[in-house]
């Protein structure tokens, strides 16, 4: 029945219903508002696993809302969902499969050991890989280069990376992305 429908499952389409058990994937690229991937069943979400190119991820079991809660929201753009309680007598998570041991579920964020503050000691390393930039310089123009060009092209790339890590922030992303760096005129 259409008006039991919360929404759909985002790999075979089904439905899910209000107050229903669910899905979704524990990448934040899947969990965005605009992009919002619900899945039915496990087997949904491990379909889009391939699609999606992720190196390491896990499903989230969610309890979708009660119809009240849905239209208390009014919006019709409630929170993704509510992370399900455990039942009792239930171990916290459970094995996707033998050959790969990752949870099912994950306990809610507020219980989860909070990120490492960025160190303000950064280690000075250099960033460059020596020979390839001799070898390009050289491959270019025939000349030879100084070993302290690879300090300041090093200062030069953290100032790069310093900047793309504050525009991943400010759009709410945990991973720096390609197009969080300023582009070359």
């Amino acid at each position: 029945m259409e008006t039991d429908l919360w929404r759909r499952c985002s790999s075979c389409k089904g439905a899910i219903g209000f107050g229903a058990r669910h899905w979704i994937c524990n990448v934040s690229t899947c969990n965005r508002p605009r992009t919002g991937l619900f899945f039915c069943s496990v087997s949904c979400w491990e379909a889009h696993v391939p699609v999606m190119r992720h190196r390491e991820s896990w499903a989230l079991e969610r309890l979708s809302p009660t119809r009240e809660e849905w239209a208390r929201a009014g919006t019709g753009t409630l929170p993704a969902a509510t992370a399900r309680p455990p039942e009792p007598g239930t171990p916290p998570s459970s094995p996707r499969s033998a050959a790969s041991p990752r949870p099912l579920t994950t306990p809610p964020l507020s219980s989860a050991p909070p990120a490492p503050a960025p160190s303000r000691e950064t280690p000075r390393e250099i960033l460059i890989v020596a020979s390839k930039l001799k070898g390009y310089v050289r491959a270019r123009s025939g000349m030879n280069t100084s070993e302290s060009v690879l300090d300041v092209l090093s200062d030069s790339v953290r100032a790069l990376c310093d900047e793309a890590i504050r525009s991943a922030q400010r759009d709410g992303r945990k991973t720096v992305m390609d197009r969080d760096f300023p582009r070359r005129r």
